[in-house]
């Protein structure tokens, strides 16, 4: 029995930016969002923003950290990462790619600038969030 990790083999029907593209999110790492249980937190640095993400079930999130679609928490469904064009790795957000999520008040998805790092915060960090949010309504 082999304990070693199942990598992505080239697949031959599949151009060579692609299979490039595939190879590389696994080398620069990411994450699932259906191998996490309800009420994680992830903190996600993108080029141009911080967001915090709460999962809540199997599609929804609660989002924030972009000052104009969702400056407080808001629920979204994040449905996966894309390297820039049309190809999405569904529910999985990593590094190097960009983080896609739907959003209620908006018809087609938003698309954040490339993701930088993905953390699980500390609990302190994210009650301080949520309580300065709620601070001013």
């Amino acid at each position: 029995m082999s304990t070693s990790p199942q990598l992505f083999r080239c697949h031959p029907n599949l151009s060579d930016e692609v299979n490039h593209n595939i190879v590389q999110s696994e080398i620069e790492g990411g994450v699932f969002l259906n191998d996490l249980p309800p009420a994680t937190v992830l903190e996600i640095q993108t080029q141009h923003h911080c967001y915090l993400v709460v999962l809540l079930d199997e599609n929804k999130v609660l989002i924030s950290g972009h000052p104009e679609f969702c400056p407080e928490p808001t629920p979204v469904a994040i449905a996966g990462s894309t390297w820039g064009g049309s190809m999405l790795k569904r529910r999985y957000v990593g590094r190097g790619m960009h983080m896609e999520f739907r959003h209620p008040d908006y018809q087609t998805p938003i698309v954040t600038s490339r993701v930088k790092d993905i953390r699980e915060p500390q609990v302190r960090q994210v009650e301080n969030q949520y309580i300065g949010a709620n601070r001013g309504r």
